[in-house]
């Protein structure tokens, strides 16, 4: 019983140690996309996709699971079902760079605070489950924020609400799809590069394209399939080895990390308007977390 305890506990510990890698790395994320600041969001993106093709398909052939990979194109429907994904993903991605490079970190951040909560609503919409009064209160907490920050700038938050809605919907489609996460991405991924290659090609007979440029956007542009591979792999196994409250507690690291990068390494404003809106949703988030690690004990 004693060595199945320690047991336990040392998965646990590896698991945390997993998630810390995994969302640390996506939360220091932007200052990667800052070194390509020079070059358009599409191109980037466009880069990401070819180059995580290629490092997925070795990743996968090292593990030996490449025949997962073929074996899910002899399901159509799952294919077809990745190809919609993909297209919320790019999208997702896309906004993300952008925002980036256009000096709008806080703003992603803020997306990716709502993120939670916007999961929590579309499970109640399209799952079918229903909420409790803290739930219901975590998200007129968050609901405030926006509106807040709606009412201070004049403006909707388009960038912050985008990622969370596009993240939100590839979550649940995701969840829907009976593919393992590394499989699934490189689909995804390799759905898009035939369309990918064709823009570079274009744009580098056009001489508009930078990998044939400086050292620096070649070397971080080939590693963009490294970083966005490598994370995901660390949040599956911390995925197989810790409860998922515990899980989505940890991944509030990711925008905090990024807020602070926004506001303290690249100076952009963070205004009482700004305090406020954050403040909300972190209460949402705080009641929303509490609830769930009280109702994953109780079961």
């Amino acid at each position: 019983m004693d060595n199945f305890i320690k047991s336990q506990h040392t998965e646990a510990q590896i698991g945390i140690g997993y998630a810390l890698l995994a969302f640390s790395a996506w939360g220091f994320l932007p200052i990667y996309w800052k070194l390509l600041d020079t070059l358009p969001s599409l191109e980037i993106l466009a880069h990401r996709m070819v180059w995580s093709v290629l490092f997925l398909v070795v990743l996968l052939a090292v593990q030996k699971r490449l025949a997962e990979f073929r074996d899910l194109f002899k399901t159509p429907k799952y294919v077809l079902m990745l190809l919609g994904t993909a297209v919320i993903l790019g999208i997702n991605w896309f906004f993300y760079i952008y925002g980036v490079n256009t000096n709008q970190i806080v703003e992603t951040s803020l997306g990716y605070f709502i993120n939670p909560l916007f999961n929590v609503l579309l499970g109640v919409i399209f799952l079918k489950e229903r909420l409790n009064y803290w739930q219901v209160l975590a998200l007129l907490m968050a609901t405030l924020g926006v509106l807040n920050f709606l009412r201070g700038f004049d403006s909707l938050p388009w960038i912050a609400l985008t990622l969370a809605c596009t993240f939100s919907c590839y979550g649940l489609l995701r969840k829907m799809i009976p593919v393992k996460p590394l499989v699934g991405l490189l689909v995804e991924t390799l759905l898009f590069s035939p369309f990918a290659l064709i823009m570079i090609v274009v744009w580098n007979a056009d001489g508009v394209e930078n990998f044939g440029g400086e050292w620096k956007n070649i070397f971080f542009l080939v590693g963009a399939g490294v970083i966005t591979a490598l994370p995901l792999l660390w949040f599956t196994n911390a995925g197989k080895r810790l409860r998922y409250s515990t899980l989505g507690f940890i991944n509030y690291m990711t925008p905090s990390i990024q807020l602070i990068i926004g506001v303290f390494l690249y100076n952009e404003p963070f205004t009482s308007t700004h305090a406020v809106t954050f403040g909300l949703i972190w209460t949402g988030l705080f009641i929303f977390s509490i609830n769930a690690f009280q109702a994953h004990d109780n079961t």
